[in-house]
């Protein structure tokens, strides 16, 4: 069931939260083995939030717009009576949290139901969910390819039907790379729109938040109830819509490349636009994040080194040694490069571009084509996502409707206009050009 069709249900006394709550936590227990979506269970905190659902309705007062939806959490955002661990065990022995993160207060609040914590890249740092300490996130439309990363589980349950609804966080591509890769719709809101109080943090000046969902309406459903306030209503046929060219049109495989050009042609997207410096662009959040990642990290890392995941050491301490005026060169770039975005949107309202280079990798596949050389497949994930974090818009992760594994297109619009992305986003799926990607269909 959708996440509308079950808060409808509920709401008219057709279902009980708790009975929702009770088999979603049995279809984990029996499903979950072969995805590795879940790293805990939250039966007891699932069911107590569901038996104040049904009280409301019993009561005769309004359940809220997500009443009884079960909504699975990425492990860095804190849960009341939980020890959050980022995807770590170096945090396992840490308090729990006091309070819940702010997003899952307000989808509490909202009537929907916390139903489990979700496996990760240790501290959000990767593109795979390959986690040395928790295991490997499994793609739901094929167990021998990765679901992306670092939300992949999150995305994973989602595609997989355990939950209809996820939280996952993205820095430079944690939500769009696992959403296009598992079939599912995806946002990374406007940078600062959605509140990351409770959320442990990777790359503070980057990180934002955002859900997942198996339709664009429970997506919106979802994002008003983290947002506060309903979407506006646009008019979709009226958008200005260009393509990103250049760097965002090489590297694609075949299948991504003609299901780009679709969709384009569905859009009347004929328009191109070559955003400068993008090679730069990346390897200035690549510089950010590694060094705002590393200094987070280095007290513990000088106490506690062995018991982080030896890749994401590796890469931490490496970038807690970035002189200082490497940083200063890239948040320079990241400035200016933000202003060229900018000037992109003079006279467009959307751009789209691909969110990855295409299909899912498989485990024993590690390298993939980029510029004319193989290169890892886990580290170029990122190849078209990791540009546009620097400009912190929103991007809206579109399943396109296409044969064979899932494939994922960004639509990107000026800040605070998630309405646009929206309302684009449902023209395509009414369409028939998107519809995201269950494991049944």
């Amino acid at each position: 069931m959708s996440a509308h069709d079950i808060a409808q249900a509920v709401r008219s006394g057709q279902h009980s939260a708790v009975g929702i709550a009770e088999a979603a936590l049995t279809d984990i227990a029996a499903r979950d083995g072969a995805y590795h979506c879940v790293t805990r269970s939250l039966s007891d905190r699932a069911l107590a939030v569901a038996a104040e659902v049904d009280r409301a309705v019993a009561e005769g007062r309004d359940p809220g717009p997500l009443a009884g939806v079960p909504f699975g959490i990425k492990d860095l955002f804190d849960l009341k009576g939980e020890v959050t661990t980022a995807g770590s065990r170096v945090l396992r022995n840490d308090p729990p949290a006091l309070r819940d993160a702010v997003l899952v207060q307000r989808l509490i609040a909202a009537g929907a139901v916390p139903i489990a914590t979700t496996n990760m890249d240790e501290f959000a740092y990767g593109f795979a969910t390959d986690n040395a300490h928790y295991g490997v996130t499994r793609n739901p439309h094929d167990p021998e390819r990765l679901a992306g990363g670092s939300s992949g589980g999150s995305a994973a349950g989602v595609a997989a039907g355990l939950f209809p609804l996820g939280l996952g966080s993205d820095t430079n591509g944690s939500i769009r790379v696992p959403a296009s890769l598992c079939g599912v719709w995806g946002l990374r809101a406007t940078q600062g729109r959605l509140p990351v109080e409770g959320s442990y943090p990777f790359v503070a000046s980057l990180d934002t938040v955002g859900p997942f969902a198996g339709t664009l309406g429970d997506l919106r459903l979802c994002f008003e109830a983290l947002d506060a306030r309903p979407l506006a209503s646009v008019d979709a046929r009226h958008l200005r819509i260009a393509r990103l060219g250049g760097w965002f049109m090489a590297d694609m495989s075949a299948p991504m490349a003609k299901a780009m050009d679709a969709l384009a042609a569905h859009l009347g997207a004929s328009e191109l636009i070559d955003l400068p410096e993008i090679a730069r662009a990346r390897a200035a959040a690549f510089v950010i994040s590694a060094a705002e990642g590393g200094a987070l990290h280095l007290p513990r890392l000088r106490q506690r080194a062995d018991e982080y995941d030896p890749a994401v050491r590796d890469r931490l301490l490496a970038g807690a040694l970035l002189p200082a005026t490497l940083i200063f060169q890239a948040q320079k770039l990241r400035n200016w490069f933000r202003a060229r975005v900018h000037e992109a949107f003079a006279e467009v309202d959307v751009l789209i571009a691909p969110a990855v280079v295409g299909e899912a990798p498989r485990f024993d596949q590690p390298l993939i084509e980029v510029g004319g050389s193989m290169v890892s497949a886990r580290a170029n994930l990122g190849l078209y996502t990791q540009p546009l974090t620097l400009a912190g818009f929103p991007v809206l992760t579109v399943p396109l409707k296409v044969p064979g594994l899932p494939l994922g297109a960004q639509l990107i619009a000026k800040p605070g206009r998630e309405d646009i992305l929206f309302a684009l986003g449902d023209r395509l799926e009414r369409d028939g050009v998107a519809q995201a990607r269950g494991v049944n269909n």
